[in-house]
């Protein structure tokens, strides 16, 4: 079994995902819109270039994601991505990358746990938390 984290937006996806690329280092191996797909048909006109299913790749793990109807759209919550990096260098790189235009909730310092650890909810209102365990 696997478990990975499905995010969705009120029309954002695509835009979440790149720029998630580019923080996270990983790759987009999957991005469909709702008028590339079987659907096409039966989706309105004005949501047809939302995305209807993003993958992300980071090595064996995976973020997917989606746009919803703004009618099905929840904030956020009670949750948060929990990104578990190797280096401290790398963990304050990518908390700075996903803070940009974002909210700090515990800016990024060491704790008796972690060499570093923060956490944040970026732009798009994902909640998230970077830790580097200690050696």
């Amino acid at each position: 079994m696997q478990v990975n984290p499905h995010l969705t937006f009120k029309g954002e996806c695509e835009a979440a995902f790149r720029f998630y690329e580019r923080c996270l280092g990983g790759k987009i191996v999957a991005m469909m819109t709702y008028g590339e797909s079987p659907m096409a048909g039966e989706t309105e006109p004005a949501r047809r270039d939302r995305i209807l299913h993003a993958t992300l790749a980071l090595g064996e793990y995976r973020i997917t994601g989606g746009d919803v109807p703004a009618e099905n759209y929840e904030k956020p919550q009670g949750f948060s991505v929990f990104l578990n990096v190797d280096s401290a260098a790398e963990a304050v790189r990518i908390f700075n990358a996903l803070a940009q235009g974002g909210r700090v909730q515990i800016a990024m310092r060491e704790t008796f746990w972690a060499q570093r650890f923060g956490m944040l909810v970026d732009r798009f209102g994902t909640p998230w938390l970077i830790n580097c365990r200690r050696a």
